[in-house]
């Protein structure tokens, strides 16, 4: 009891001291910061300093020009935005990754060849059945808009040629017929008079029904497979066996003795020429 008795004079003087270190320490810190603040307002007002500044706004153009530059940038922007709906809806892209999701059920390979390979195939081929089209239209339009030999709607409208002559040997008469019903429209007297808001939905749905048909095609020798060897274990009594992990291997073996892949491609990309 008497060692805590004297202890407590000991800590209170430590207790002050540590205050008044705390208390300088402030006051140190202040006075610095109303130096500082001091500092940088004589050199203010001693010397002219450039703050950047920003500022957003519109404000009229002094000529005509540069409003179309500004609708031509933003129209660019639109079809950046655009692009990846385009490619999709536009060209052979929609069939091949299908036609790929479909093959790779069909050999009941689960994530083999992945979605990355299966998209990446897919927009490789189709950039290569694309390049004529898009030949012709740096030909007809790109090159000389760039030479300022044409204007810009000529030039979209001679991009649109080949495009449109693509979409229309692939799309069935059936599903554009019912497009054109539906957008309550004039009869059209030649494909010209089709707009693309009525051939892109009806080349889409021509595209789904052409992939489903070849994926149907794709599954029924794999099918066989499957019934067989379920068959096979069922009459051997192994019942607990999964009939994929049998038949899987011999699918791959057809697929391979065949030349699959060559047989699968060539005939998607000779289907579009």
């Amino acid at each position: 009891m008497a060692m805590s008795g004297m202890n407590k004079p000991i800590i209170f003087i430590t207790l002050m001291q540590s205050k008044a270190k705390i208390a300088k320490f402030i006051l140190f810190s202040l006075a610095i910061s109303a130096a500082l603040f001091l500092f940088a307002a004589n050199c203010a007002t001693a010397a002219d300093i450039a703050f950047p500044s920003l500022r957003i706004g519109v404000e009229s153009g002094e000529s005509p020009e540069q409003v179309s530059v500004l609708l031509q940038i933003l129209f660019l922007l639109t079809i950046l935005s655009l692009a990846p709906a385009i490619l999709i809806m536009m060209t052979p892209f929609t069939r091949l990754a299908i036609v790929f999701s479909f093959l790779r059920q069909a050999l009941g390979t689960q994530q083999t060849p992945s979605n990355q390979i299966i998209a990446g195939l897919s927009l490789f081929l189709t950039f290569f059945i694309m390049m004529p089209q898009w030949q012709e239209i740096n030909n007809n339009a790109l090159q000389p808009y760039m030479e300022k030999k044409i204007s810009q709607e000529t030039a979209l409208k001679e991009a649109m040629i080949p495009i449109r002559k693509f979409m229309f040997r692939q799309t069935r008469e059936k599903d554009l017929a019912i497009f054109v019903k539906m957008s309550k429209a004039e009869k059209p007297n030649s494909p010209e008079d089709i707009s693309m808001t009525t051939l892109i939905p009806a080349f889409v749905i021509s595209e789904l029904k052409t992939a489903f048909i070849i994926g149907f095609v794709l599954f029924v020798p794999f099918l066989i497979i499957d019934m067989v060897v379920a068959s096979v274990l069922l009459s051997m009594g192994m019942m607990m066996l999964p009939p994929i992990l049998i038949s899987l291997p011999f699918k791959l073996m057809l697929f391979v003795l065949v030349d699959g892949w060559n047989l699968i491609v060539g005939s998607m990309v000779k289907s579009f020429v």
